[in-house]
């Protein structure tokens, strides 16, 4: 038997049970024994409340799966935690807590607050999703240690790991902690989570696995809407559990607060008894419950439907019926509308410069601004009607890559794998191999770590996709570092056989698109292998043209501004598509501060500069190039691009690269609080400008 190195813990000790709020705690009686338990109410009460603030501060959040894990979590953390007390033990030597249902974080932060854990209080709440807070989008262990034992975010991907907690508990001999993962039926979906579906149950049976529960909560529903209708039915899966190996325990009513403590109670009894068969409890939950609109929804709210925060009254109120709302929880909602009408207020009285300028570079932003996916979707719909055999084949976020106006259009030309990024680009290479040109999508960070090794086989197999991925970099501000794809680059540009553009609008986008679907088409009917092409965006509204003008093509760069003739010195900016507006407004700080004059290159294709078509810009501004990109610094097209250089005269004498300096994101309300605390604001552009200017002299 090998012991581990004693590292600690750095969660937080056992909450005090001895003063717990009534007006948030509920009893229930369980074997002739009253049993305190936070109230399933205040739990959905408060996710509502901290939605509703991140929100008006500009960030997603999400109401639907945590309000359905709150009998269950209410319950869980209320065993672990009496039992803690009651045996004298620290909580955590007793169980290893692991959420797989990162959406549903928000439920554990209440649930931590209302026991005061982790010193947590309802108003710590408030900040929930901001740059200030550790409360993120997903549970993060580098920003929270105290209250996340395992960072969760990409779905199925955190079962794995509580599988290896509980192989290396029962590797030191310590079989007196029970390791419980909470899991989505969305989670259940990806593959790393069926792996472990089978790993878990074998090595329990050889004795390698300490006692292990899973708690599955199956609402039926995805982002996209209803699984069994969208992709196909997990019932089956969730029954062949029992096949594998586990003690598999259906609980059928699992919004029943009774229901669930008598089960789950039993259930962490019968493990320890006998580690060898880990118990998976299936327990049916309804997504959004307490609130209707959410719940009759198609994604059972997976979001948050309020728009306003006075509709947060009618909300609570509706959660709590037929009982009182407890008062403090008005208190919150009477301040969220005073936030959301000053907020409100400063929108309507605000002017920025960018909206007042009628020329110079601002004068690119003051135009119409949309999604860059809906020139995604306008390429795909206007090749599908030219007759190329376009087939979208997607895991769950067509609304929010832009491919859902084609799949509406072209329904019987539209798949959904489900929750699996891996299996949908692998399934989109056998399409391809048949003559289809297939379309996957998905964010970023998912397209480019779940999708890695199936895009490497799709091009060994000569059976190369189609990819959009969005969200990229700090775009996904809200959801924090585990959606953050600040690796994107890094992991799509050394693939063979693949190439890589960035997007910068909806123009754009849809020209570029259509070129290289026309490109795969006609490679094929050659009898040539196209390679893989991988399209990456934003997420948030962007200029649909900066020039109406424009003519795009598919391997060239985008010069989207250039006063390098009016002004004695210049230098010249290249950023990727969602940072062009921060470069824009650096430009204009350069012309008015500095007296000097700027070029914004957008790099556009990526893989292979066109160094003909940059060298006389570079020239223009004395060698002096800036990169920005929101991307590790390490690894990003900047690098890519420079290393090229090396061998080749392209007139680049000061160069900088602006990316990220090695570390993990954060949660944030909007992304430019992000570009601003990692160095790739417009300011910070201005300043390394203005370095090289005055070093020039």
């Amino acid at each position: 038997m090998i012991q581990p190195l004693q590292v600690g813990s750095s969660l937080a000790s056992n909450p005090n049970l001895k003063e717990l709020p009534a007006d948030y705690f509920v009893e229930i009686e369980h074997l002739n024994q009253k049993v305190k338990l936070p109230d399933p109410k205040a739990i959905r009460a408060l996710i509502a409340l901290m939605d509703m603030r991140a929100v008006i501060g500009g960030a997603a959040s999400h109401y639907g799966g945590p309000a359905g894990f709150s009998e269950i979590l209410s319950v869980v953390y209320s065993i672990i935690f009496n039992q803690a007390n009651l045996n004298q033990n620290k909580w955590y030597d007793l169980v290893n807590l692991v959420n797989d249902a990162g959406h549903c974080e928000n439920a554990h932060y209440a649930v931590k607050a209302l026991y005061q854990f982790a010193d947590l209080n309802i108003s710590d709440l408030w900040s929930f999703r901001s740059m200030g807070s550790p409360l993120t989008g997903h549970g993060e262990a580098h920003l929270f240690p105290q209250g996340v034992l395992v960072s969760n975010g990409p779905l199925g991907s955190s079962l794995p790991v509580s599988q290896g907690l509980a192989m290396a508990d029962a590797l030191s001999g310590n079989f007196l902690r029970t390791t419980v993962t909470l899991l989505s039926d969305g989670a259940a979906m990806e593959g790393e989570a069926k792996e472990a579906f089978a790993a878990i149950a074998g090595f329990a049976q050889k004795g390698a696995l300490a006692p292990f529960v899973m708690i599955i909560s199956d609402n039926n529903t995805k982002l996209s809407g209803r699984i069994d209708e969208e992709s196909f039915s997990l019932a089956p899966s969730f029954k062949a559990l029992g096949q594998l190996g586990w003690d598999l325990v259906t609980l059928e009513s699992g919004n029943d607060l009774l229901s669930c403590y008598q089960i789950i109670q039993s259930v962490f009894e019968k493990v320890q008894k006998n580690p060898k068969k880990p118990v998976a409890i299936w327990a049916k939950t309804t997504k959004g419950i307490g609130h209707l609109k959410s719940v009759q929804s198609a994604s059972g709210g997976h979001g948050f439907s309020l728009k306003s925060a006075k509709e947060l009254s009618a909300m609570i109120t509706e959660i709590y019926q037929p009982q009182a709302v407890p008062s403090a929880f008005f208190d919150w909602i009477n301040q969220t509308i005073e936030v959301e009408a000053e907020k409100n207020n400063q929108t309507e009285l605000g002017q920025s410069a960018d909206l007042k300028a009628t020329s110079g570079p601002l004068a690119l932003l003051n135009t119409k601004k949309d999604k860059v996916q809906i020139g995604v979707s306008a390429a795909m719909i206007s090749s599908a009607e030219k007759g190329l055999p376009l087939v979208s084949i997607t895991s769950d976020l067509p609304g929010s890559t832009g491919v859902a106006g084609f799949r509406k259009a072209f329904p019987q030309l539209s798949l959904d794998v489900g929750i699996a990024e891996s299996n949908m680009v692998s399934v989109a290479s056998g399409f391809s191999k048949v003559g289809y040109i297939p379309v996957v999508d998905t964010f970023a960070q998912f397209g480019v770590t779940k999708g890695a090794l199936p895009l490497i086989m799709a091009n060994l197999s000569q059976a190369p996709v189609m990819g959009v991925f969005s969200h990229i970099g700090f775009q996904d501000a809200a959801d924090g570092a585990s959606h953050q794809g600040l690796n994107y680059l890094a992991m799509s540009l050394g693939l063979p056989h693949t190439q890589v553009w960035s997007l910068s609008s909806a123009k754009q986008a849809q020209s570029i698109m259509e070129q290289a679907f026309e490109e795969f088409a006609q490679l094929k009917k050659l009898g040539q292998t196209p390679p893989s092409y991988l399209f990456f965006l934003g997420r948030e509204n962007f200029p649909l043209a900066y020039d109406e003008g424009a003519r795009y093509f598919l391997r060239k760069h985008e010069i989207v501004y250039d006063s390098s003739s009016n002004y004695k010195n210049c230098a010249c900016i290249i950023a990727m598509g969602t940072l062009i507006p921060e470069a824009l407004k650096a430009a204009n700080k350069i012309e008015q501060e500095l007296g000097a004059g700027a070029i914004v290159i957008h790099p556009s294709y990526l893989t292979q500069p066109d160094w003909a078509q940059l060298k006389p810009y570079i020239q223009k501004c004395g060698g002096r190039v800036v990169f920005v990109e929101d991307h590790q610094k390490l690894g990003g097209f900047s690098e890519h691009w420079l290393a090229q250089a090396v061998t080749q005269d392209v007139g680049i004498k000061k160069s900088q690269i602006l990316g990220v300096e090695g570390e993990f994101g954060q949660s944030a309300y909007q992304a430019l609080e992000l570009y601003e605390k990692h160095g790739l604001s417009a300011e910070n552009i201005f300043n390394h400008v203005k370095k090289m200017i005055e070093e020039s002299k």
